[in-house]
Order: structure tokens, then sequence, then C-alpha cells
């Protein structure tokens, strides 16, 4: 059998692979039925039975399993608390109660879970239904998924993978070097017999590099679903391949659709009529977090919600609250909201809008109105923009273009951002989705000639 080294793309919310071959980028059409066949969603869908499904099949079948389902919560042993204390001694059993009827369990943000800071304990893994997966298990299982679907399409079993990573994993170096430590081990494990990394925003250049006719600065903006990264380096001078900078920050798309929930959307669920309440206030404030919010479908959460309703205290805010909760809607209510971020890159408003059991919701929000939201976050990445340019020892003007790449980077206000810092006549758009994994092809190519 052939063997071959590929580009591997794992991101925060895509994952892709691509080969070269020395003269052409293949981008392997992994996702046949997607809006965009080289890319996969980064999700895993873990079954009861402890099946493993990844991107558009994982979120179909956690759809199929679980929204409008019925729940049955049982007394589930969860161990001993041993009190000392004083003359006392007492041992007492801990029960907790658990959705018996639960199918399986959707799970994002895989790289995400790799960051740590300092001080921070961070994401070391979860449970799901009886076994304990650690990051690296969960990356490792999603990797094998994503391998076979490439070796599939290949005829050829892949024997290596330059990976991408952020310039800035964590903040702390120790903690980089632990999470990508954890990288390659989920890597190897996954049956890549070679692993090495090139930082994203390098690869992104690496693929843009083949477009030139000469030498130029460039300044590559890398700005995705869970990271934005750049860099500064010389391009297309084979005598000078030099990095002048580069930097990276832990936001990013996800961070935008978090905040237009917390400033539009939350009083749709209550949160301006809700007072005094703290547990119901609780279950308000993890809306913007779909993740969080399945596992609040506890019993306990539902006599709240069922009690205030009969209240009469914010019947139709709080049944749409219950209704994204028990149903496990909150995935396609992020979803939603994710669609009008998008749409709002090439329109002037959008609309928000559900229409499911107890749910009938219609929000109009405008580009000024996000622009204006987000501001605090553009002035942070102009900063660090600004800051890596200086840490480059090049003027602005000495930059000859500037490359978008990510999804993020077609957000307008950020184009505005580039535009007027370096000049309309400089920023270009590189593939939004494609170019990071297929630089990373061309740098294993590099790696192994």
């Amino acid at each position: 059998m052939a063997y071959v080294r590929v580009g591997l793309d794992f991101g925060t919310s895509n994952s892709g692979i691509a080969i070269y071959d020395g003269e052409k980028v293949r981008v392997l059409p992994l996702e046949p039925g997607g809006i965009l066949p080289e890319v996969v969603q980064t999700m895993l869908y873990i079954t009861r039975e402890h099946q493993y499904s990844i991107g558009q099949e994982a979120v179909e079948l956690y759809y199929q399993h679980n929204v409008n389902r019925v729940r049955r919560y049982v007394k589930k042993w969860a161990g001993e608390l041993d009190f000392v204390g004083a003359e006392m001694h007492y041992v007492r059993d801990i029960y907790v109660l658990v959705d018996e009827l639960k199918p399986g369990r959707l799970i994002q943000y895989l790289k995400t879970a790799l960051r740590k800071t300092d001080g921070a304990p961070g994401y070391s893994g979860t449970h799901v239904f009886d076994r304990y997966y650690r990051t690296e298990d969960l990356i490792r299982i999603f990797l094998i998924a994503l391998k076979k679907r490439a070796e599939e399409m290949l005829g050829a079993e892949i024997s290596g993978a330059t990976i991408g990573r952020p310039v800035k994993i964590s903040t702390s170096l120790a903690q980089d070097e632990l999470a990508e430590d954890t990288l390659r081990s989920a890597a190897l494990g996954a049956g890549f017999s070679e692993v090495d990394f090139e930082f994203e925003p390098l690869a992104a250049a690496a693929f843009f590099e083949k477009t030139l006719s000469r030498p130029k600065n460039a300044l590559v903006f890398d700005f995705g679903g869970g990271t934005l990264d750049i860099a500064i380096l010389r391009l297309g001078d084979a005598h000078q391949r030099e990095v002048f900078a580069s930097n990276g920050i832990d936001l990013a798309g996800s961070d935008f659709d978090r905040m237009m929930i917390e400033k539009r959307l939350l009083p749709s669920f209550g949160s301006e009529k809700i007072v005094n309440m703290p547990e119901i206030e609780e279950l308000i404030q993890a809306v913007p977090d779909w993740i969080a919010l399945p596992e609040l479908s506890t019993p306990q959460n539902r006599y709240q919600l069922e009690r205030a309703i009969g209240q009469k205290v914010a019947v139709i805010e709080l049944m749409r609250l219950r209704s994204l909760i028990f149903n496990d809607l909150a995935f396609s209510f992020y979803n939603n909201v994710e669609a009008a971020k998008i749409a709002l890159s090439t329109l002037g408003a959008a609309v928000i809008q559900m229409d499911e059991k107890d749910i009938d919701l219609w929000e109009l929000t405008t580009r000024f109105q996000f622009e204006k939201d987000i501001q605090e976050y553009q002035n942070r990445i102009e900063k660090m923009v600004l800051e890596t340019v200086g840490a480059s020892g090049l003027e602005r003007e000495q930059i000859d273009v500037v490359v978008k790449t990510g999804g993020s980077s077609n957000i307008p206000i950020f184009t505005q951002m580039l535009n007027a810092l370096f000049g309309p006549e400089r920023v270009v758009e590189s593939n939004p989705f494609s170019s990071v994994v297929a630089g990373l092809a061309i740098r294993a190519f590099e790696k192994n000639h």
C-alpha cells in the first residue's frame, strides 16, 4: 500500500485534510453532503453504547436522538462522603439523578479544551455515561474518524501529518507546550506515525506564497472560530524566508455568537423580568452556553420553572426557556444565532428566528448594533495588530500585502480596520476555509523532500 503525508487542520469549528504533490494542492472533500465538502465540523457525538460519529453525521444523529425526546430520571449512587470532625465520624452515600434515557452526547470545541491559563486547572476531560474521556481521548477519537475518511478517499495509508496550531494555545509557556504534547499524543494514538506542527498563519502564508510573482512583506490575519493569529513575514524570496513577528489571542467568532445572545436575546428568556429568583436567573445566564444548557435539564430546574410559570411570572419568556432546555433545542438556537452573525457580513440586518414548541422567537439585529456590541473586541484586535507590526521592526508602509483568512476575517468591521491601517489596495482575501490546510499540505511535502 502507498503511504502519504498530509496537512491536517484541526480547527475549533471545522477541520480538514489536504495533500500536495509539488505542483497542486488537493483539499479532500471529506464531507461530500456538506455545503463546503472540504470542511468537516469539529463535532463528536458519543452514544450510550460508546459509538462515535463526527461532523455532519454527528449533528444529524444528535438532532435525531435528542430533540423533543422523553426523559426519565433515576437515582444513581455516586460515591461516599466520609466526614470526620471533632468526635464525629460518619459515612454517607451520595446519589445523583441521572437521565437513563439520554441517548448520546454532542461535544464541540475540542480544540478549545487544549487551552489552559496560568493558575487555572483548565479542562482535563469529561464523563460520558459510564466512562471518563480525557481531552486527549476525545481528540484521538475525532482524528481516527477523520483519518479513516481521508484514507478511503486517497486509497492510501496516511503515514504522517503536519498539523496546524495557533501561535498561542495558552498564555503560559509550560501549558502551551503541554497542549501541543497532548495534541501530538492524540495524533500518534490516532495512527499518524509521524507528527509535526506549523503555526496556522504561517501555513496560510505558505499557500498564499504560491500566488506571488515577486517577494513581498506580508501580514497574515488568520481569524477563525476559536483564535486570532497574526504573522508578519517575508514571502516569495528563496534567500530570505524570515518571520519578523507573530502573535495570537484567545478571541474569535464563537465569542461574538455568545455576545449577541447576551446583548440581544436574554430578554426573550426573561432576563429583564426575573428578580430575586436566583435559581431561574442562573438558568437564564446559561443560555449563551449551548453545551452547558442541556445538562441543566434536571427535575429540580423543571420544578423551579413550572412554579414560576404557575405564578404568572414572565410566562412567555420562561416557557421559551423551558422548551430550550428540556426539548434539547439549545444547539439549534445557537446555530440560528451564528447564521445571523454570518449574514451580517453581507447584509445590513438579519433575523434570529425559531418556531418550535413554546418558542416563537423573532429578533431583528442590525450590523450597526453588532458592530457597536463588538467595538471593545475591535479595539483589542487593532491594538494587537499594531503591537505585532511594532515587534516586527517594520513600519506599516513596509507591509506590502495583508492576507485575510478564516471565517471571522470577513466580518466587515475588521476588513474596514485593516483597510484603514494599511490601505484597501494592500488587503487581499485568501480562501477563508481552506488556505490553512492547503498551506499545511505544502509544509508536509517540503518536510518530506
